[in-house]
């Protein structure tokens, strides 16, 4: 019965203490796998290239999933396991903070600020975006982010 319960308390994890500010797992893992694709990655041959992608994926993701599935076997520290791993990957919170300065200067009619928080958060020029550009490209933001920071690990962990 345990189960039911440890998606809603992933979510609400990240709801109460948003991201971890220091030694945040995923970073951590990004940066390795960066460090591994960079020393494997060279000018090479797309063979070989392809080689070292299988070899970065074996050394840096298997052991991973390998102690995720063992701490899983364990009745509470795999829940528990569980519960942390989808805490790390939601992006709600960090959406929520992220996006709700540019509705709050949008009522506010503060265009030039909206502009500016909208620039924190899309990789696009936002100068010369009206009040109407400004939404609509906030709106796709929360879209696309919350696909890949709340929906998709939300699926994810539900399988």
């Amino acid at each position: 019965m345990i189960g039911g319960w440890l998606m809603p308390l992933g979510v609400l994890l990240d709801v109460l203490l948003g991201e971890v500010r220091h030694w945040h797992p995923l970073v951590g893992f990004g940066r390795l796998a960066n460090k591994v694709e960079a020393r494997l990655n060279r000018q090479q041959p797309q063979f070989f290239k392809r080689l070292t992608g299988i070899l970065a994926l074996l050394l840096v993701v298997i052991p991973w999933v390998y102690l995720a599935y063992l701490l899983t076997e364990i009745p509470l520290y795999g829940s528990l396991f569980s519960v942390l791993i989808l805490y790390f990957t939601l992006g709600l919170h960090s959406l929520a903070a992220h996006t709700r300065p540019i509705a709050t200067t949008l009522k506010a009619k503060d265009l030039p600020a909206a502009r500016a928080q909208l620039a924190r958060v899309v990789s696009r020029d936002t100068a010369a975006l009206d009040e109407t550009g400004i939404a609509k490209a906030a709106v796709e933001t929360v879209l696309e982010n919350g696909n890949d920071a709340v929906f998709g690990a939300l699926f994810w962990f539900a399988l």
